[in-house]
């Protein structure tokens, strides 16, 4: 999906040019993410209903998506997203992409905002002080400090971390297993550093290698100790109870390597111990724009 933010500052805020210049100063370090991210949902002048309009028109979503948040519903799997955008947009992406029955199953995890009545004021509440704002990382650590106190028997997650982009690049080290799009920035920063990978094009992809990854888990664990792809410097504990397993995993996606980019999700994923294989739901129709 093309990113949320852009689509907005090209037409309601500093236009394409200046944002390029914005984004260039943030991968020279002249100038932080946080201060820059500040300077563009700034500029906006736009009522937030009047702003949607323009952006439902222009962004596309992976066709596979909406098939793999069914997939996620159907077997107990719950979805977050990990954004390093505002809270009010993405949820009504979201809602009009999945429809709200199925978008209210999404948790977001992202900075919030004040936005004025007639759109003159856009104006970020960060969710961490630091230079990026919202620190993925530490989000993804905090989920572990919250699931460690509910853990009852020591049983941990298998952390599964789906992105491809910039700001991917700390929590990415957070996984067992790390999806990452081909031929963007994640992957040239796995490849980089030796890190293990999996390359992925559309959530397709993603859904068939889950599958397996589960079912490997499952035969190997029965859903207990350390999950079958552990990763020790994950160290992530899962909720657990004598009848679920927890493996877990985490989402990124915008289609290109951007300043703002599409949410990032994070989410963790529940299989019955003796129950039936992960079921898979027909391929889903994509809302298309309303005219």
């Amino acid at each position: 999906m093309q990113d949320t933010g852009h689509i907005l500052f090209n037409s309601f805020g500093c236009g394409s040019e200046r944002r390029k210049v914005l984004d260039e100063q943030i991968h020279s370090g002249e100038r932080s993410f946080r201060e820059v991210s500040e300077e563009m949902w700034g500029s906006l002048d736009v009522p937030f209903d009047d702003g949607f309009e323009v952006m439902k028109e222009a962004l596309e979503i992976d066709r596979d998506f909406q098939t793999f948040h069914k997939f996620c519903i159907i077997n107990n799997i719950p979805f977050n997203v990990i954004s390093a955008g505002l809270k009010p947009v993405l949820r009504r992406v979201l809602d009009h992409f999945l429809g709200e029955e199925d978008s209210k199953h999404i948790d977001i995890v992202a900075n919030d905002a004040t936005i004025s009545t007639d759109g003159s004021e856009w104006k970020p509440v960060w969710l961490h002080d630091t230079e990026l704002g919202h620190d993925k990382a530490k989000s993804i650590n905090d989920w572990k400090d919250d699931t460690r106190l509910q853990s009852d028997d020591g049983t941990i997650p298998m952390i599964i971390f789906i992105g491809d982009g910039v700001s991917d690049l700390p929590a990415a080290r957070e996984a067992d297993v790390l999806f990452a799009r081909r031929g963007l920035r994640l992957e040239e920063y796995c490849i980089e550093n030796g890190l293990p990978y999996i390359p992925f094009d559309t959530f397709a992809d993603i859904q068939r290698e889950v599958i397996k990854i589960a079912k490997k888990d499952e035969e190997k664990t029965k859903g207990r100790g350390l999950p079958a792809n552990f990763n020790p410097r994950a160290n992530m504990w899962r909720r657990a109870s004598s009848k679920t397993a927890i493996p877990a995993f985490a989402m990124m996606s915008p289609k290109e390597e951007k300043t703002f980019e599409w949410p990032s999700i994070f989410s963790y994923m529940k299989t019955p111990l003796d129950g039936p294989p992960l079921e898979v739901p027909e391929p889903a129709a994509v809302a298309a724009p309303a005219a």
